[in-house]
C-alpha cells in the first residue's frame, strides 16, 4: 500500500536520507527505530505528504486512509471528549453539527426537512455506529464514563492525546502511524492497547522506546542507519541478533577485502618500476580499481564509558516507615503499613493501578504528608524525589548548559556535555534557555541533574519516559553503576529487569516483598505475562466489582517448565552442533592462512618469475584462497556469534 523509491532528502549538508526504499504491505507491523535526531519523525512527514523528498518518489495505493499520532500535544478545541473521539472527518463533524442544530431550533418543519437529509448521510457514513466504538475505546484508554462530556482542553495534555489516539482507533486508517504512542498511557492503558493493536485490521508503522511494545506487536524492524533504510524480520530481540551478526560479516569481508588490496598493492609497489613488470602492475592496480569497495563499518551506537560521579555512604538503615495511615476520602489507601529499606537496594514498586505505588513512593521521599504512622531515615540519607526535583529545582532562565555545571560535584564542561548528549541534549542544545524545554526535555534535563550530583537515597516514578532507547540504556549504565539505594516505579519491563534486586508487590494496602529480581517474582507469582504481571492483584471493573488477577495452575506450571525444559535441551544440542562447527572452521581457516602466506612469500620471491607462467598461477591460486578464507571466516563468525546467543540466553534463563 506504501511503496518509498530512492527518496532522499537532506537539511543543508546534513543527510537524512540517501535513495532509501521501503514497502509496507497491508496488516505489516513495522517498528521504526534508530538514534534521536536520525530522521524518524521527517520519513513520517515524507509519507504524511507535509514534506517533499528532494528526489525519489512515495507512492501510496489509491484511497489508501493515513492515520497519525504526533509525539507531542496536537491543539484541543471546544471538544467534549467523546466528540474528539468521533470527530474522525470533516464530513462526520459537520454532519453531527448539523444534527445538533436541528435538535436545538425552534423552526421544527425547515430542520426536519434538514435533519432528515443530514441524518441519511450520517447513517449512510455509519455514523451511528461511532458513539458506542468510542466509548468501548475511551474506556480501554482508561477514561471514565464521567470523564466523556468533559471538554478536553480541561484535562492534562497526556489525557488529551488519550483522546486523539481513541480518535484514530475509532476510524481505523488502513496505515497507522504512532509516534511514541505509549508516553501518554499508564500500565494497564497500555496493556489493554498493545492487546487492541494485536488484532488491528490494517498496517502499523511505530516508534517506540518500549521494547517490549515493539516485542509483542511487530513483525518487522526498520532501521534508519547511516542514511538508509535496513529491513529486519522477526521483533527488536531479532533485529539486535541480526545486526550483530550482520556487522560482524560486514567487518569480516571488508577485512578481507582490505587484506586483498594490501596484497595487490605491496606487488605494484615492489614492481611498478622494472619494465618488464610494469604491464603487470598496473593490471593490478586497474584490478583494484574495478572492485566494487566495502565501506568501513561504522557504529550509529553510543557506547555509554564514563562514570558518574557518587554520592556519600549512607548508614545501612536507609528509611523505616511506620504504622502508616493515609486516605483520600473514603478511599482507605494504607492502614497501619510498615516498611524498610537497607542500602544498596534496588526495589521496584508493582501493582495494579491505584493500589498506592505512587502514594507510597510520595511518602518515602517526604513529598506527601501521612495521616498517622512515623517515617525516619538513616544515618547520613539524602533522599531525592524525580518528579519533585524536576519542577522544583530547575531555574527556568539558566541555559542546559549552565543548569548542568551548577553542582555540588566537581565535573569538566567536557564531561557534562558528554552526559547531556547522552539524553539528547546536543549540539546547540545545551544552549537553550530552560524556559522553552517542552516537559519531556525537562524530565531528560532533571535526570541529568541527579545523576551529576545524586543524592544516596532516589525516588523515582517512570523515568524512563520520553526517552529513546540510546537514552534508556545510558540511564541503566548509570544507575548500575549508583552506589546508593533505589525505589522506583515503571512499566518498562528491560529497565525492571536490569536493575531491581528486590520487587515489592502493593496491593489493597499490603505490601509483599519478593527478595529477588524480576524473574523471580516472576517465578513465585507464576505470571503469565512479565507485562501484565506488573498490573497483577486485585483492581476494580468499571462497574465496581473487585476482579482477581488470575495466576496459572499447577499443571500450567508442570507443562511450562516441561516446555523450558525442552528448549534448554535444544539448546544444549544446537550448542553442541555450533560448536563442532566452530572447531572444523578453525582447522579450515589455519590452513588456508598457512597456505595464504606460502602463496604470498612465492610472489614476493624474484625467483617466481623465472618459470613462465608460474607467477600467474600463483596469483590465481592466491586470489582463489583469499576468498574461500573470507568464506570461512564469515561462517566462523556466525557459528561463534551463534554460540554467543545460546550461551546468553541459557544465562537469562538460569
Amino acid at each position: 500500500m506504501l511503496t518509498l523509491t530512492a527518496v532522499s532528502k537532506a537539511f543543508g549538508e546534513r543527510v537524512l536520507f540517501d535513495e532509501v526504499k521501503l514497502q509496507v504491505n497491508r496488516e505489516d507491523r513495522l517498528g521504526l527505530v534508530g538514534p534521536n535526531g536520525v530522521g524518524k519523525t521527517t520519513l513520517f512527514s515524507l509519507i504524511l505528504g507535509e514534506a517533499s523528498p528532494d528526489s525519489g518518489k512515495v507512492l501510496l495505493e489509491r484511497n489508501v486512509s493515513l492515520g497519525y499520532l504526533p509525539q507531542e500535544t496536537a491543539p484541543v478545541g471546544e471538544d467534549t471528549v467523546l466528540e474528539m473521539a468521533t470527530a474522525v472527518s470533516p464530513e462526520i463533524v459537520e454532519l453531527q453539527r448539523q444534527l445538533k442544530a436541528a435538535e436545538a431550533a425552534a423552526d421544527a418543519e425547515h430542520e426536519i426537512d434538514l435533519h432528515d437529509d443530514a441524518h441519511a448521510r450520517f447513517e449512510e457514513l455509519g455514523g451511528y455506529l461511532l458513539e458506542p466504538k468510542a466509548k468501548r475505546i475511551l474506556g480501554g484508554l482508561g477514561f471514565r464514563v464521567a470523564d466523556f462530556d468533559r471538554p478536553a482542553k480541561e484535562m492534562s495534555g497526556g489525557w488529551v492525546m488519550r483522546a486523539y489516539l481513541a480518535r484514530l482507533l475509532v476510524s481505523e486508517p488502513d496505515l497507522l502511524m504512532l509516534d511514541e504512542p505509549t508516553n501518554h498511557l499508564d500500565l494497564e492503558a497500555l496493556i489493554w492497547f498493545q492487546n487492541y493493536l494485536k488484532y488491528y485490521p490494517g498496517a502499523i508503522l511505530v516508534i517506540s522506546h518500549d521494547r517490549e511494545f515493539l516485542n509483542y506487536l511487530v513483525s518487522g524492524i526498520v532501521e534508519i542507519r547511516q542514511s538508509r533504510l535496513i529491513r529486519y524480520r522477526g521483533d527488536y530481540g531479532d533485529f539486535l541478533l541480526q545486526r550483530e551478526a550482520n556487522e560482524a560479516q560486514l567487518l569480516a569481508a571488508y577485512k578481507n577485502q582490505q587484506r586483498e588490496i594490501a596484497h595487490l598493492m605491496s606487488f605494484v609497489n615492489r614492481f611498478r618500476a622494472k619494465a618488464t613488470k610494469a604491464t603487470q602492475a598496473q593490471s593490478k592496480l586497474k584490478q583494484i580499481e574495478r572492485m566494487e569497495k566495502i565501506a568501513a563499518p561504522v557504529s550509529d551506537q553510543r557506547k555509554i564509558k564514563f562514570q558518574f560521579p557518587q554520592p556519600r555512604r549512607s548508614g545501612l538503615k536507609v528509611v523505616t516507615l511506620e504504622g502508616i495511615d493515609q486516605a483520600y476520602g473514603a478511599n482507605v489507601v494504607y492502614r497501619g503499613m510498615n516498611f524498610k529499606a537497607e542500602r544498596g537496594q534496588r526495589i521496584v514498586l508493582v501493582g495494579p493501578n491505584g493500589a498506592g505505588k505512587s502514594t507510597l513512593i510520595k511518602i518515602l521521599a517526604g513529598a506527601l504528608e501521612f495521616q498517622g504512622g512515623s517515617r525516619e531515615l538513616g544515618h547520613n540519607v539524602k533522599a531525592g524525589y524525580y518528579s519533585q526535583y524536576r519542577v522544583e529545582m530547575l531555574q527556568m532562565n539558566r541555559t542546559v548548559l549552565e543548569e548542568a555545571m551548577d553542582t555540588e560535584q566537581r565535573i569538566t564542561e567536557q564531561f557534562a556535555r558528554s552526559v547531556l548528549g547522552s539524553f539528547l541534549f546536543q549540539g546547540d542544545d545545551s544552549s537553550k534557555k530552560i524556559s522553552v524545554l517542552s516537559g519531556g526535555e525537562k524530565s531528560r534535563l532533571a535526570l541529568v541533574n541527579l545523576l551529576l550530583d545524586p543524592p544516596n537515597f532516589l525516588l523515582m516514578d517512570e523515568p524512563t519516559t520520553h526517552l529513546d532507547i540510546p537514552s534508556i540504556d545510558a540511564l541503566v549504565t548509570a544507575l548500575s553503576q549508583f552506589e546508593g539505594t533505589l525505589i522506583f516505579i515503571s512499566h518498562d519491563v528491560y529497565f525492571i529487569k536490569a536493575l531491581a534486586n528486590l520487587v515489592v508487590h502493593v496491593n489493597a494496602g499490603k505490601l509483599t516483598p519478593y527478595a529477588g529480581g524480576y524473574d523471580y517474582y516472576l517465578e513465585k507469582t507464576a505470571a503469565t505475562s512479565e507485562r501484565e504481571a506488573l498490573t497483577a492483584g486485585e483492581k476494580s471493573s468499571p462497574s465496581g466489582a473487585i476482579v482477581k488477577v488470575v495466576k496459572r495452575s499447577k499443571a500450567q506450571n508442570k507443562e511450562r517448565k516441561r516446555i523450558e525444559a525442552e528448549a534448554r535441551q535444544a539448546r544444549s544440542r544446537g550448542r553442541k552442533e555450533h560448536q563442532q562447527k566452530a572447531h572444523v572452521l578453525e582447522k579450515a581457516i589455519e590452513k588456508l592462512e598457512a597456505r595464504q602466506l606460502e602463496l604470498t612469500a612465492e610472489l614476493e620471491n624474484p625467483v617466481t618469475y623465472d618459470e613462465p607462467g608460474r607467477a600467474q598461477e600463483v596469483n590465481r591460486e592466491l586470489g582463489d584462497v583469499v576468498r574461500r578464507l573470507g568464506s570461512k571466516t564469515t561462517e566462523w563468525e556466525a557459528a561463534v556469534a551463534k554460540l554467543a546467543e545460546i550461551d546468553n540466553k541459557s544465562r537469562v534463563d538460569a
